[in-house]
């Protein structure tokens, strides 16, 4: 007869619950492993990175900026009087001290020289005249001084022979007291007359002297006048190049007017751009090095402009030495000011980003060189090529300092 196979079935269906149940745990086991897997490191290539080893010792802290050269002594040339341009010479000219820039045309200042001229001659005239005059008018004065002096000797000769013949009893002592008389007269005389002449030189050089003082008044407004004719014919006064002539030819000028800008090129100053983060660190007589693209010249800062302009802040570099072929105002220069000598740090190459005195990421090579994994790093004092490593890298490290933003969801790359 036939046998009920029910535990059969009930078996067949409990394996199959089994099989499903640990089919789902399997599916499950692998989904969360795959969840809980890392991306794969990307690959680089070596050649395309910057790599450097981490090295201690001595390391300079410097800043760098970008400037052009300019001039140390600059003459801007104003005009001194009203004029019109007749003609210039073109920026660029080397100029000698008397070499003329331009000449302007004054008529009325020409006229007021040529009034001057003449009225010099004219007081001249006067002078010559007045002194001819007094001249004649003094000998007469003496002449006359000297007859009156001639009668007072013969008066004081006769007066003692009298006297002497009187006394010898030869002569009456009438004529002898008469002779005496007229001696004291013409004595008295003399003397009146020298007196008068003395007083008539001293009236004659004071005359002479008012019409001198005259003459010189009109030789100074001349010569001013033929100085202020000579000033149109512009001349710089110093050896130079012609930087700017803001004028144009047949163009009327007042006083004032900056007729030209001459520039000394032998005597040239470096202005650089330095960031504003990096000048509070700039300070007054550091030294400098400029390269002008065609030589380097040593300097020292000279003057630090107070204000920030754009994010930067402007330094005067005084350069020294003789500059080389090609340097010129306005020249492209690129400069470095040496701000402090560190003796032994730990520092590397200059990463292409991180700022001072900031913790960043960086990659570090294992010992194969064959990967590099990020590593924190805390930097410290910068300079133009090189930064402190405060923590993070020890000497010997190797590190890249190439901009690696592209793999920032990556902590570890491989290199091949």
């Amino acid at each position: 007869m036939d046998i009920p196979r029910e535990d059969a079935k009930r078996r067949r269906r409990i394996r199959r619950i089994i099989f499903a149940a640990v089919g789902l745990f399997a599916i499950a086991s692998v989904t969360y492993g795959l969840s809980r897997l890392k991306p794969a490191a990307p690959s680089v290539d070596k050649a395309t990175v910057w790599i450097e080893p981490v090295k201690r010792g001595p390391m300079q802290i410097e800043v760098r900026g970008l400037g052009t050269l300019v001039p140390d002594e600059v003459l801007w040339i104003p005009a001194t009087s009203d004029g019109r341009v007749l003609h210039r010479l073109l920026p660029g000219v080397h100029l000698k001290a008397d070499t003329i820039i331009m000449e302007l045309k004054n008529p009325e200042l020409e006229q007021a020289a040529l009034d001057a001229e003449w009225k010099l001659k004219a007081d001249e005239a006067d002078y010559n005249s007045l002194n001819a005059q007094l001249d004649s008018k003094l000998l007469d004065e003496k002449a006359a001084a000297a007859t009156v002096q001639a009668d007072c000797t013969n008066a004081v000769l006769t007066a003692e022979k009298d006297d002497a013949l009187a006394k010898a009893g030869l002569a009456a002592e009438l004529n002898a007291k008469l002779s005496r008389a007229k001696a004291d007269e013409l004595t008295t005389r003399n003397k009146i007359e020298q007196d008068r002449l003395a007083v008539s030189a001293a009236s004659v050089k004071a005359q002479l002297e008012a019409s001198k003082a005259k003459v010189e008044q009109s030789r100074a407004l001349h010569e001013l006048k033929q100085a202020e004719l000579d000033r149109l014919k512009v001349r710089p006064g110093v050896e130079g190049v012609l930087q700017e002539v803001p004028v144009e030819v047949g163009q009327q000028v007042t006083a004032g007017t900056i007729l030209a800008k001459v520039a000394q090129p032998n005597k040239l100053k470096a202005e650089l751009k330095i960031p504003e983060t990096q000048a509070k660190d700039v300070l007054i007589g550091q030294v400098a090095s400029v390269d002008t693209r065609n030589g380097i010249v040593d300097g020292h800062v000279e003057r630090i402009d107070p204000a920030v302009i754009n994010g930067t802040v402007t330094v005067d570099v005084k350069l020294e030495g003789e500059l080389p072929k090609g340097a010129r105002p306005d020249l492209s220069v690129e400069g470095i000011i040496e701000i402090e000598n560190l003796k032994d740090v730990v520092y590397m190459g200059r990463p292409a980003f991180g700022q001072p005195n900031s913790k960043v990421g960086i990659f570090k090579l294992d010992e194969e060189g064959n990967g590099a994994t990020r590593v924190q790093v805390q930097l410290g004092r910068s300079s133009v090529n090189t930064m402190e490593v405060l923590e993070g890298l020890k000497p010997g490290d190797r590190v890249i300092l190439s901009d690696m933003s592209t793999w920032d969801a990556f902590n570890r790359i491989r290199l091949n």
